[in-house]
């Protein structure tokens, strides 16, 4: 079994997935930003600048790919991974992805001084989050379960994937 996470940029997925890892042993933790990162050499940020969202999202798919070809893992995915129906279908064929919601308002005060974000460069950050998830939570919403995360610590939201998924956490 593989577990997903889903969500937008500041939803806390890597914190979560980090969590979960130490929880479980049996699991290993793979973060498809950072795959893409050690891939191509170079930040997300200059993958966006260099050769745009299009070519970003067609390396993510690949690697998404790659990386459910094994088993026992925890996925931290990137906020646009749902942008194509073919990776949340992947996802959702090869593993229990969970969708960490979070408002708006909320997601704005986790990311605001973030400057990794090439979505959120150059742009009104509050309009441009409420834009994203706005054209994206349909997608996030096909996930097998939602958990909010708004006024939960990273913990108690690992504790509660834990518990929905019926396993015992090492610790």
């Amino acid at each position: 079994m593989n577990i997903s996470l889903i969500g937008m940029m500041g939803s806390g997925k890597s914190t979560i997935a980090k969590i979960l890892r130490e929880k479980l042993d049996d699991f290993s933790l793979v973060d498809t930003d950072s795959l893409i990162v050690e891939q191509e050499k170079v930040s997300i940020n200059r993958i966006f600048a260099d050769k745009g969202e299009d070519y970003f999202r067609i390396i993510e798919s690949q690697i998404l790919n790659d990386v459910l070809k094994k088993d026992n893992q925890i996925i931290s995915t990137g906020g646009g991974i749902v942008v194509k129906d073919s990776n949340l279908n992947l996802l959702k064929d090869n593993s229990i992805v969970f969708f960490l919601s979070a408002d708006d308002s909320i997601l704005f005060d986790r990311v605001k001084n973030n400057n990794e974000r090439p979505l959120l460069n150059d742009v009104d950050i509050k309009e441009r989050i409420k834009n994203l998830l706005c054209l994206r939570l349909s997608q996030y919403e096909k996930a097998h379960y939602t958990i909010d995360t708004n006024y939960k610590t990273p913990e108690t939201v690992a504790n509660e994937i834990i518990r929905k998924l019926g396993l015992d956490a090492n610790h």
